[in-house]
């Protein structure tokens, strides 16, 4: 990958909403990759219950961290677009806790974990930066369990719908009036606990309380606001990590 092309990259797009990387930042970041893959759809990256020590920044494609229950039921719980990292949390645990499968092709870079945290003793605001990703995905994790635990279906949907969204158009995949789903009424339904013939009906309802128009594949909004309230929805923004003269704290006793 190229420096340009690195600096295009979703993830180091991402990373500098919330810090300022200086050129050597940013090649020190691209000197840590020791592959770029291309990974063909339904296959599993991580597997549950077994170790993972690698680090892999999406470039294009999306991808599911998920759960396989012994009756065979799937619970998916984060859909990840490009400028996510598969490996958080599985590559800090001694065997990873959920699996992640691409569902669609996926064109990703990877690096090992120790090599990051060799990085981040280097240069400590790639481990501070980190902390903010983890953050940003625990605050989506809570939302989740709200879900699936208060929420109604047309609602759980509508939330659905409003935080895709959201995550899309930081990475240039959306417009304020709608937007392409990247996932398949399956990959939906695994997120939101609800079989595809109930998704298709709480589609349904969306378009006949007029709050967008479209189908499954395609959602455009016509009024946002009245959904986003409908949904209990606020986009979350996390705010910038504050800079500080390091040279005028004072020395740790």
């Amino acid at each position: 990958m190229t420096e340009k092309n690195w600096s295009d990259h979703p993830f180091v797009v991402r990373l500098s909403r919330y810090i300022d990387l200086s050129a050597t930042d940013l090649d020190q970041l691209r000197a840590l990759i020791e592959n770029e893959l291309t990974v063909k759809k339904r296959r599993d990256l991580v597997v549950d219950g077994y170790e993972y020590r690698k680090l892999c920044f999406i470039e294009d494609g999306y991808a599911a961290r998920y759960k396989l229950l012994r009756n065979g039921k799937r619970q998916i719980v984060n859909v990840m677009l490009p400028g996510d990292v598969v490996g958080l949390p599985g590559s800090f645990l001694e065997l990873a806790a959920y699996s992640v499968i691409a569902i669609s092709d996926l064109k990703i870079q990877v690096c090992s974990i120790d090599d990051y945290l060799k990085l981040c003793y280097r240069r400590p605001q790639f481990g501070l930066v980190l902390t903010w990703l983890q953050t940003e995905e625990a605050a989506s994790y809570a939302e989740h369990l709200i879900n699936i635990g208060r929420r109604s279906p047309v609602e759980r949907l509508a939330h659905f719908l409003l935080e895709i969204h959201s995550r899309m158009m930081t990475i240039g995949r959306a417009t304020a009036a709608g937007f392409d789903l990247p996932f398949s009424q399956e990959v939906m339904g695994d997120a939101l606990g609800l079989s595809i013939p109930h998704l298709n009906r709480m589609f349904a309802q969306l378009r006949a309380e007029g709050l967008i128009v479209g189908n499954a594949r395609r959602v455009e909004f016509i009024d946002f606001k009245a959904l986003q309230r409908f949904a209990h929805f606020q986009p979350m923004t996390l705010t910038r990590i504050p800079r500080f003269d390091l040279d005028a704290l004072e020395p740790a006793e």
